[in-house]
């Protein structure tokens, strides 16, 4: 049954954080110790050589970003600017509509391909995040589109011509990805068995006390590749060093943090990027995180070329399905699942 009120209805009339929000002192966000970002911090990948001479080089940057921090930004990707401020567009005409017609989508079953919901599990967590989210299956995507909001009347239209192009970027990076650990370059497409690919449209309404409590704690993403779009509002911290690093939002660029699956599939060569939002007392935010993922029936194991005497093989194979389903009921209490998947010695 869906609560009378979401976080964006209840968050424009308070002016204090309920205490279902509120995290306890020692796992609060601890604002004041975080580091602001510099234009050096992360790299920052241009792509428009990928397809022609300089790919090489591109290839390399990415590899050296991805074992360094699992993270980097894009630019020069190959979305058009109209594309982008359209998803954001809509995505704000969506959580600017009443309540009552935001909740004909409004699901807590996670099992739901199309679904509005606040937090992120609220049937298992104990503290709530401070947001709403809109979650939309995306691939194939005549298979989902139509379950989609038909409210705004170009919603479907704008986010279906979104996905295709995130979806031909993720395939971009994933090829640029198996070249940098010297596999075929289809080799992580081909991992993913049919491919899946989710979106999460986030709303963070603002925040009376942002100190007390997280758009969303640290955690590390279960799926293979994420694509970030931001709508210029900073809530996106990167773990670095020991230390929360503030990431920028850039006009027209994409953060990209790979997953657990390619730190699976990798052998540990690349790590899967831990990662928080925070949330901010002036201004709402709006994020569309683009979740490229295996099919539940891929079976996932680390790439045979990778693995050798002096590299055992850190994990041993599962299938997509089964870790989603652990990654999905244990939430956000751990930063990942990964260790239940290691191999035994």
């Amino acid at each position: 049954m869906a609560p009378a009120l979401l976080l964006a209805d209840l968050a424009s009339r308070t002016q204090t954080v309920p205490s279902r929000y509120i995290r306890p002192p020692s796992s609060r966000p601890n604002l004041a110790d975080v580091e602001t970002s510099s234009a050096a911090t992360f790299p920052l990948v241009d792509l428009r050589e990928l397809s022609c001479s300089g790919r090489a080089g591109v290839v390399q940057a990415i590899g050296s970003a991805c074992q360094s921090d699992g993270f980097f930004q894009v630019k020069n990707h190959g979305i058009p600017p109209v594309v982008i401020n359209g998803m954001l567009r809509v995505s704000k005409e969506f959580f600017r509509l009443p309540e009552s017609e935001r909740l004909k989508s409004y699901s807590d079953d996670p099992s739901r391909t199309t679904r509005l919901s606040t937090s992120f599990n609220v049937r298992t967590e104990e503290v709530s995040n401070w947001r709403d989210f809109l979650r939309l299956h995306c691939y194939p995507l005549e298979n989902y589109v139509h379950e989609w909001p038909s409210n705004p009347p170009t919603f479907r239209e704008v986010v279906g011509e979104y996905s295709k192009y995130a979806r031909q970027l993720a395939l971009k990076l994933l090829e640029a990805i198996s070249e940098s650990l010297g596999l075929e370059k289809d080799y992580m497409e081909k991992s993913l068995g049919k491919q899946a690919q989710h979106m999460a449209v986030n709303y963070y309404p603002p925040c009376p006390q942002p100190e007390l409590t997280y758009g969303l704690p640290g955690h590390k993403d279960p799926n293979a590749i994420t694509i970030l779009l931001q709508d210029g509002v900073s809530g996106l911290q990167v773990l670095r060093d020991g230390k929360w690093v503030a990431v920028d939002s850039i006009p027209n660029t994409f953060v990209i943090n790979i997953g657990d699956q390619i730190q699976v599939l990798s052998n540990d060569r690349y790590k899967s990027a831990l990662h928080r939002v925070i949330v901010n007392s002036e201004s709402e935010t709006i994020s569309v995180p683009t979740f490229y993922c295996p099919s539940p029936d891929a079976v996932i194991a680390p790439a045979e070329a990778l693995v050798d005497e002096e590299h055992p093989s850190v994990y041993r194979s599962f299938t997509y399905g089964e870790y989603y389903d652990k990654f999905w009921n244990r939430g956000l209490q751990r930063e990942s699942c990964l260790d239940m998947f290691r191999a035994i010695d």
